[in-house]
């Protein structure tokens, strides 16, 4: 696609999100705002395949987010770092003295750590950021996955060893985080959000501030 074609659609979804985000607060219900959520996504991951470079969207597009098993190589790099991002989010929950298991915005499931999915949720842009730029600095190709039975990708051994120490590495870059006004590591935020959310359970904070990317 021509360059200002990509720029128009990027901007028509990043509009049709904005309308999605200000519609949040009249939502009658849960249910209706988790359809509010799934609309998003479908709009947002469209998107996504816009931000890899012209040249690998062969190889990396993606037709919308396939979870178990992943269907394509975006989404098997997308599923990899999200696995280690709900790994750091639950500890972060436990660490706080909350119970992973019950969540608000995720269905509480046996065996689902809803409310680390639901922490989650402020991180998955960071991860999102870190799976583009590993793909469009040619860090990851098509060599690096493999089709198994029943049409799973998975990131191949020493590919997924490059994500986990690239996924380290961006962990120790430093912020400003928007509450606490000072420079924090970005593999200590789900610690503080976490932290955060327990004050509000608790009734000692009127609000839960959402850690939000910039």
């Amino acid at each position: 696609a021509k360059q200002p074609e990509d720029a128009a659609r990027l901007t028509r979804a990043a509009q049709d999100l904005a309308a999605s985000l200000r519609a949040l607060p009249q939502a009658p219900s849960l249910d209706s705002l988790r359809g509010s959520e799934g609309e998003a996504a479908r709009t947002y991951f469209a998107a996504l395949n816009l931000l890899v470079r012209p040249d690998l969207r062969d190889v990396f597009a993606m037709d919308g987010r396939s979870r178990r098993p992943p269907r394509d190589c975006m989404n098997a790099v997308l599923s990899f770092l999200y696995s280690m991002s709900m790994n750091d989010c639950r500890s972060a929950c436990e660490a706080a003295g909350l119970d992973p298991q019950l969540g608000f915005l995720h269905a509480v499931r046996p065996g689902r750590a809803a409310l680390a999915l639901d922490l989650m949720e402020e991180f998955r842009p960071l991860a999102d950021r870190l799976a583009l730029t590993l793909i469009n600095r040619g860090q990851l190709g098509p060599k690096d996955f493999s089709l198994r039975e029943g049409g799973a990708v998975l990131l191949e051994g020493d590919a997924r060893k490059a994500v986990v120490v690239a996924y380290q590495e961006r962990k120790q870059d430093l912020l400003t985080h928007p509450l606490l006004a000072e420079s924090v590591a970005l593999g200590v935020v789900p610690l503080v959000q976490a932290r955060l959310l327990a004050r509000h359970v608790r009734g000692e904070a009127d609000a839960y501030l959402p850690f939000v990317t910039r």
